[in-house]
């Protein structure tokens, strides 16, 4: 019988959080010793805004282009069930995106 892995997927707009929640999961899956791999940074999604920079409709058409930068990880772990309590016992941030999948 093969066991469950479950996929968690990360994503947050500072990679230092990011970093920091991926080595709690990675010391909780050592402690508890279950096969893991990652965590596999995925693409960086970039979101730029151009917003004009005259308040009016006068003027030069000069534009000032904001960026907001979304880093995203892949960690696959074996789905036991003492694992992944512990790892839903992780205080994450508010900026943290976590999905957690279920898979044979």
């Amino acid at each position: 019988m093969s066991t469950q892995r479950a996929r968690i997927r990360l994503s947050a707009q500072n990679t230092n959080t990011l970093a920091r929640i991926c080595d709690q999961i990675r010391k909780i899956a050592e402690r508890t010793g279950v096969r893991m791999s990652g965590p596999i940074p995925l693409p960086t999604k970039v979101i730029t805004v151009p917003v004009r920079k005259s308040p009016c409709g006068n003027g030069t058409q000069t534009f000032e282009h904001y960026e907001m930068r979304i880093h995203k990880r892949l960690i696959d772990i074996d789905a036991e069930e003492r694992t992944l309590k512990q790892i839903m016992r992780v205080k994450m941030p508010d900026s943290i995106h976590v999905e957690i999948e279920l898979s044979r």
